[in-house]
């Protein structure tokens, strides 16, 4: 049984588990909270007056010959904006490592000149 736990503990930290479960969890609220943003604000902000003009509520009651295109024009801009999000959030992780690669290089450097003066 205790070999069966090491093994299992062994796979969680391989695979690191925790974190993507940790990814999921916040994904799903980052998608509430885009939805919620699309829905709630940008869209009635953006479209109110041809909705009114229309007489509906919300972009989901936009619909032609029984297909809801006001479903896929959120869903579209749910997208955008969570890909948007997604692109900034690794163009800064890069940056980031890119600076801690130069600073690593730079201290290499640094060691090995030492070690050469002595």
């Amino acid at each position: 049984m205790k070999k069966f736990f090491k093994e299992f503990t062994d796979f969680l930290k391989q695979y690191n588990v925790i974190g993507l479960a940790v990814a999921i969890i916040i994904g799903g609220k980052l998608n509430q909270l885009v939805s919620s943003l699309v829905n709630d604000l940008i869209t009635p902000a953006i479209l109110q007056p041809v909705l009114s003009r229309m007489k509906l509520g919300s972009i989901q009651e936009i619909q032609w010959h029984g297909i809801y295109w006001g479903k896929v024009l959120s869903a579209a801009i749910d997208f955008l904006i969570v890909a948007w999000i997604v692109f900034t959030l690794v163009k800064a992780m890069n940056k980031a490592a890119e600076k801690a690669k130069v600073a690593a290089e730079l201290a290499a450097k640094k060691i090995e000149e030492k070690v050469k003066k002595d």
